[in-house]
């Protein structure tokens, strides 16, 4: 016994004492560390403490000390941007300067509009759109050709830099499907409910049809055309095919009909420069849906 809660124990003709620690019969022998090992704590001590005077470390109330060097992940950040920038200014101003539809006629430049709106894309559309373009409910797909407002790289242009229904946009395109619940009875609304799913050959009572076909004429057909074919200059959708951007079936058109939509696209002029909003403008005119 060396002391009052420590055991000697001889290993190798060199006594070791316990740390006094025991569990359940097995007690803990305080050999040392090893050397190698306490050099190479100290070391990453005295390298920290280098670190701390070379680089920026600790936070202050606005920014984090600058260190010797003065370097930060920010401006070195800044810095790649600028240089990438500078890379592609001739290319930026190619886009800027020419028109819309001549860009697929220059290699060079469909290669880097469409590398940029790729990117561009999945940062800023993707949220809304899918990764895929293929949209979901309440947000248009980008692949067919059901184009609310038009198709053609113009429209898509004008409506990623405008927007559709943005307050703070004066340029941007607005209509509204108003709520019918308020002016309309309920037997009118089941009438043309029925009447518009006919349209498009979906499930319907054929009784009320005649009915529904009066009620449309003095509500609907104004905007969404007497057939139901649509009216992009209001962003009236096409009744007649299977694309329905808020579902279709009884109960989606009943709630279309009865509470009315008002999506909102977002104008992304403030957030993009002209070059980024032209590459995203032709990236999703060439997935397949534009016109």
């Amino acid at each position: 016994m060396t002391g009052k809660h420590k055991d000697t124990y001889i290993k190798a003709d060199q006594p070791v004492e316990t740390t006094g620690h025991e569990w359940d019969g097995i007690k803990e022998l305080n050999n040392p560390l090893p050397r190698w090992w306490l050099w190479t704590f100290y070391a990453t001590i005295i390298w920290a403490l280098g670190y701390m005077v070379v680089y920026p470390s600790w936070p202050l109330v606005e920014q984090a000390t600058r260190g010797l060097f003065g370097y930060s992940s920010r401006g070195a950040l800044e810095a790649e941007i600028t240089r990438y920038s500078a890379a592609n200014a001739r290319s930026d101003a190619a886009l800027v300067n020419g028109d819309l539809a001549s860009i697929a006629a220059s290699p060079e430049l469909v290669n880097y509009a469409m590398s940029g709106g790729a990117a561009l894309f999945r940062t800023y559309c993707a949220q809304c759109h899918g990764s895929g373009a293929a949209g979901a409910r309440g947000y248009p797909n980008l692949l067919d050709d059901e184009w609310l407002w038009g198709g053609g790289i113009e429209d898509i242009y004008r409506t990623i830099r405008h927007g559709i229904r943005e307050e703070n946009d004066d340029n941007t395109r607005v209509s509204e499907m108003p709520a019918f619940a308020e002016v309309l009875e309920q037997d009118e609304l089941a009438d043309v409910r029925h009447y518009v799913l006919s349209l498009s050959g979906a499930p319907h009572n054929p009784s009320l049809v005649p009915s529904g076909a009066r009620v449309y004429a003095d509500n609907c057909a104004s905007c969404h055309g007497e057939t139901g074919q649509g009216d992009r200059e209001f962003g009236a959708p096409s009744l007649v095919d299977a694309i329905w951007l808020y579902g279709g079936g009884q109960q989606n058109v009943a709630d279309s009909i009865a509470r009315g939509r008002k999506g909102m696209m977002p104008a992304w002029q403030t957030r993009l420069s002209e070059s980024q909003i032209r590459q995203v403008s032709f990236y999703v005119h060439q997935l397949g849906g534009g016109e």
